[in-house]
């Protein structure tokens, strides 16, 4: 008996239009991510009105687009304009339009202020099905690499030793092209170009130096601002015949560069940060989240800095939860956030702090520890050290306790699988746009989409 096999016609056009929603599942996500854009209120989204006279494509529909193809790892403009004619999903959702990659980075670039509110709309609609309840949240950070080489940085000290040399080799070459020009010499505008080329590099170097002048210069302000309000709390601890706090705060630095200070050159506000101990650098940014630990794991506030270190964001990062979705009650943190006056400051305000003070507290007893004998003596070392901060002492006590070590394991639980969720399974591990505001925008999209996605997965388990 001879195999029956399905005909394969490409040649033969279909008799009635094709439906699309015959061709997309009536649970997919795009329906999902429709529904939410269009029950949103949006302020008004920005669109060209430079009087062109053609017709702009719908700013919803454009939103809807950037969720959906950041939810399923597509970031690029190029490829999602190219989705746009190979997705079912998005082709469906664009109704079979066709947005250039011009046209999706002007609208992603102009509307990150709709973003923002997009990411609020979509935390009430959790709120309205019932799957957010802000109560417990857990608030870490991840490195996100820049869209830019750690090759291109360059210190202060090497920006001006290279910018010397230049002024040298111009000079050379300007003393040759006269030399040429007298001679009545056709060097074929050679000199004319490696001139140009140089003087172009060297005010490269020139504004290289002259930004890590300009970031120091801000450093050793706030530096000198934290200063004088501890040195104030201080000495009004002193009049209140309050306990003097341990140790001294630290002195502001020099407002003038070092020779270690460095910039990159393609994008300035990016910074070297080191991965995990023992690792290489990287050029990238802090990305913060506070996620939902009661179940949900939705992000409730996001942020980005310059910082390799989160020991300066406990605080603005639970104050970035609005105040219309609820307001955090506990809060879990890693020791990369321990900070005694943020901690004492929040507690003041009604929050239970579970922050961890020793690394061995961030993950617990290991079942068996495969690290090389120097990181066990050093972890070792670490988990032996105590606190000098009395208020660090009770916060190692509490997490010691069952209901602490409980109540903290759900940090682990919550927060790391979402930056999982994020770099492994929707692919965004590197920045596409430069620029600290500009990357602030991004990662706002990011976790937008991520939540949408997140809200849809549960909605299907409800549904079932």
């Amino acid at each position: 008996m001879s195999t029956r096999l399905i005909n394969i016609d490409r040649d033969t056009p279909l008799l009635l239009p094709p439906d699309m929603r015959d061709w997309v599942p009536a649970d997919d996500l795009v329906h999902f991510v429709i529904e939410a854009v269009a029950g949103m209120k949006l302020d008004p989204l920005k669109v060209n009105r430079t009087g062109s006279g053609s017709e702009q494509y719908p700013p919803r529909m454009m939103l809807a687009l950037l969720i959906y193809c950041y939810a399923l790892g597509e970031f690029s403009s190029r490829r999602i304009e190219r989705a746009t004619y190979r997705d079912v999903g998005v082709r469906f959702l664009t109704a079979d339009t066709h947005p250039g990659r011009d046209t999706i980075c002007a609208f992603r670039r102009e509307n990150f202020d709709v973003v923002s509110h997009a990411f609020l709309c979509v935390l009430k609609l959790a709120r309205e099905m019932g799957v957010l309840k802000v109560g417990t949240v857990s608030v870490d950070g991840t490195h996100v690499q820049a869209n830019a080489s750690k090759h291109k940085t360059v210190g202060y000290e090497r920006a001006g030793q290279i910018e010397e040399q230049l002024k040298l080799d111009i000079a050379a070459l300007m003393e040759k092209a006269n030399q040429a020009d007298a001679q009545n010499i056709d060097d074929g505008q050679t000199l004319p170009e490696s001139i140009a080329r140089r003087e172009k590099l060297r005010e490269r170097m020139a504004e290289a130096r002259r930004t890590i002048e300009a970031q120091t210069k801000a450093k050793a302000e706030a530096e000198r601002e934290v200063h004088d309000r501890k040195m104030a709390e201080r000495k009004e601890r002193r009049d209140n015949d309050d306990p003097p706090e341990n140790g001294t705060p630290r002195a502001a630095r020099a407002p003038e560069p070092g020779a270690k200070d460095s910039v990159n050159l393609t994008d300035p506000d990016s910074r070297l940060m080191l991965k995990t101990q023992g690792s290489e650098f990287r050029q990238a940014y802090n990305a913060q989240a506070v996620v939902d630990a009661d179940g949900s794991m939705l992000i409730l506030a996001t942020g980005v800095t310059q910082c390799a270190g989160d020991s300066q964001q406990l605080m603005p990062m639970v104050h970035a939860i609005d105040g219309e979705i609820g307001v955090a009650s506990v809060v879990l943190a890693d020791t990369g956030y321990v900070d005694a006056d943020a901690i004492e400051k929040l507690e003041k305000e009604g929050k239970e702090m579970f922050v961890a003070v020793r690394r061995a507290d961030n993950h617990g007893q290991r079942r068996y520890d495969y690290r090389p004998r120097g990181v066990l003596e050093k972890a070792r070392r670490d988990a032996e050290k105590q606190p000098k901060d009395p208020r660090l002492q009770a916060m190692q006590k509490k997490l010691q306790t069952a209901e602490g070590r409980k109540t903290y394991a759900k940090r682990k639980e919550t927060v790391e699988p979402v930056f999982g969720v994020i770099k492994s399974a929707m692919g965004f591990r590197q920045c596409l746009l430069r620029g600290l505001e500009k990357v602030r925008g991004e990662w706002s999209l990011v976790s937008l989409a991520y939540n949408v996605r997140r809200l849809w997965s549960m909605k299907k388990a409800l549904a079932v």
